[in-house]
């Protein structure tokens, strides 16, 4: 049986804690001096940024190891 792999797309994209996993939102990486103050305060991470239960064994496929 071969080594299951880790998709690295996947893992810069979700991240597992306690309560499952989470995805960082879009539009955050760079390029933030441009965007208003309310673009930016409406980007931070609250509760609605953990991935859906349904979506969860998609997940745990592309990442195997965590």
């Amino acid at each position: 049986m071969p080594k299951l792999k880790t998709s690295r797309a996947a893992a810069k994209r979700f991240r597992k804690t306690a309560k499952g996993f989470k995805a960082y939102s879009a539009g955050r990486r760079h390029n933030l001096g441009h965007k208003s103050r309310k673009t930016k305060r409406h980007l931070r991470s609250g509760g609605s940024s953990l991935v859906h239960e349904s979506d969860v064994g998609r997940v745990t496929q592309l990442l195997p190891n965590h």
